[in-house]
């Protein structure tokens, strides 16, 4: 034993436990709290209709609501799966204020255009498209903007699809098994090295 490289093996062990540290708060925090979350908002549909959000709110997302769009500054298309493209106007809504997103519908044309001039639109709440890299979204911990899913698409559109709340991701448990499975990597992995280094030393003695 007291061949074994002292620093080298605290820092593992240290890595190691952080590991499961890791994955433990994932298990019994992490994924308490999103189902806590997914019951909520698996209720939110069937809760009375709301104003728009002036700001970000994961707690409202699927809940029904209604804005006033006064003046559309501009339509912007993103990707919607199956469906093809939704297309999103950036609706002014007062001198000030953040503005408001608005789902228009849905098409399967490319470059499919419409023509919306705004007013009152009612529909449900969701997460606006989000155009941060991945790695970022690891790192930054702000809230995802909201946009309003109109109920009735705009003419020559397709509706909007309903409300889904499978499309909420729920992946704390697989990342515990991940930092988990870290851990035992990391242990095996350091634990054969550490053994192969001894005998090698042995064998040149």
């Amino acid at each position: 034993m007291k061949r074994w490289p002292v620093i080298p093996t605290i820092l593992v062990t240290f890595a190691i436990a952080a590991m499961i540290g890791l994955g433990l708060w994932q298990l019994l925090i992490r994924l308490p709290e999103k189902e806590a979350q997914l019951a909520q908002l698996a209720a939110n549909p069937a809760k009375p209709a709301i104003a728009f959000p002036r700001f970000p709110d994961d707690s409202l997302l699927f809940r029904k609501a209604s804005g006033f769009c006064l003046s559309v500054a501009r339509i912007e298309r993103a990707g919607a799966g199956n469906a093809g493209y939704r297309l999103i106007a950036h609706c002014r809504t007062g001198a000030e204020g953040p503005g408001m997103l608005v789902q228009l519908g849905t098409t399967r044309d490319p470059d499919a255009k419409v023509a919306w001039n705004g007013g009152r639109v009612s529909g449900w709440i969701s997460h606006a498209p989000d155009a941060r890299p991945l790695i970022a979204g690891l790192f930054d911990h702000m809230p995802r903007a909201l946009l309003l899913v109109a109920d009735a698409p705009a003419p020559g559109l397709a509706a909007n699809t309903r409300p889904d709340i499978g499309i909420v991701p729920n992946n704390h448990f697989a990342y515990a098994f991940q930092w988990f499975f870290f851990a035992g990597v990391a242990g095996v992995i350091y634990v054969l090295a550490v053994r192969r280094r001894i005998a090698r030393a042995g064998d040149a003695r």
